[in-house]
C-alpha cells in the first residue's frame, strides 16, 4: 500500500477520471453545484486537491480572467492538470505545508480532498488567514454522520454505488476501503462548523447533500 495519500492517487492517475466518476455518485452534479455556490468577481483563487483538474477546469470556464493556483501532494496529477490549464499556477504540496501567501486569495475552494487532513482546526485558521476580508472557502467532501448508524446508511449506500455493474471492480473497491482506513478523517458537518466557527469563518451553510458527500460553504468576515 501507498505510504501517503498523494502517492496513492498519483499511482491512478491515469484511471482517475473513469475511477472517480465510478465511485462518487452525481460527482459531476457535485462540481457543477460547488461552482454555482462560488461567489462572484473572485480574481486569484486557491484549490486544493486538484486531482486531473476537473474542478479548475469548471473555475476557469467560470472566472475565465482570475489567476488559478492549484495545490495537489501528487505531482502526478498536477502534470495531467497543468496540460489541461496551462496558465495556472501549480505547487505541489501536502495542504499542511502552506504558507500564507503574501497577497490573499478571493476564494478558496477543493473537491473531495480535505478529509485528507486530520488537524483540520489548524488548516481552518490557515486558510482564513489566506483569504481577502469577505473572501470565502466552498469546498465539496466526504461528511461523517452525525450518528454511526447514519453514518453506517451512507457508507453502504456508497459501496453499492461502487459496485454497481460497469462501475467498480471488488478490487477497486477493497484498494478504496483500504485506502480510507489509513489515510482518511472524516468530520461531521456540525464539526466542520465548530471548526470553521472558531477559525473565524461566517455565513456557514451545507449547500448540497448527498449521502457521505456534501459542499459546505464559508466566508471570512469584510
Amino acid at each position: 500500500m501507498e505510504s501517503t495519500a498523494g502517492e496513492y492517487f498519483g499511482a491512478r492517475v491515469r484511471e482517475y477520471d473513469a475511477l472517480i466518476r465510478a465511485c462518487v455518485p452525481r460527482y459531476d452534479e457535485m462540481l457543477e453545484r460547488l461552482v454555482a455556490y462560488l461567489p462572484a468577481g473572485a480574481e486569484r483563487i486557491l484549490e486544493l486537491g486538484t486531482g486531473t483538474g476537473n474542478l479548475a477546469l469548471a473555475v476557469a470556464e467560470r472566472f475565465p480572467d482570475a489567476r488559478l493556483t492549484l495545490v495537489d501532494a501528487a505531482p502526478e496529477m498536477l502534470e495531467v492538470a497543468g496540460e489541461r490549464l496551462p496558465a495556472a499556477e501549480g505547487v505541489v504540496a501536502r495542504f499542511e505545508e502552506l504558507a500564507v501567501p503574501a497577497e490573499p486569495y478571493d476564494l478558496i475552494t477543493s473537491a473531495i480532498s480535505l478529509h485528507h487532513v486530520q488537524d483540520k482546526a489548524t488548516l481552518y485558521r490557515r486558510l482564513f488567514e489566506s483569504l481577502r476580508p469577505g473572501g470565502s472557502l466552498v469546498f465539496a467532501d466526504q461528511l461523517l454522520g452525525r450518528t454511526p448508524e447514519l453514518h453506517g446508511l451512507n457508507w453502504e449506500a456508497w459501496l453499492a454505488h461502487c459496485r454497481l455493474p460497469g462501475h467498480c471492480t471488488e478490487e477497486q473497491t477493497q484498494s478504496f476501503l483500504d485506502h480510507a482506513a489509513a489515510h482518511d478523517h472524516y468530520t461531521s458537518l456540525e464539526e466542520h462548523f465548530e471548526l470553521l466557527r472558531a477559525a473565524g469563518f461566517v455565513e456557514l451553510d451545507c449547500v448540497w447533500r448527498n449521502w457521505i458527500w456534501g459542499i459546505v460553504h464559508a466566508r471570512r468576515p469584510s
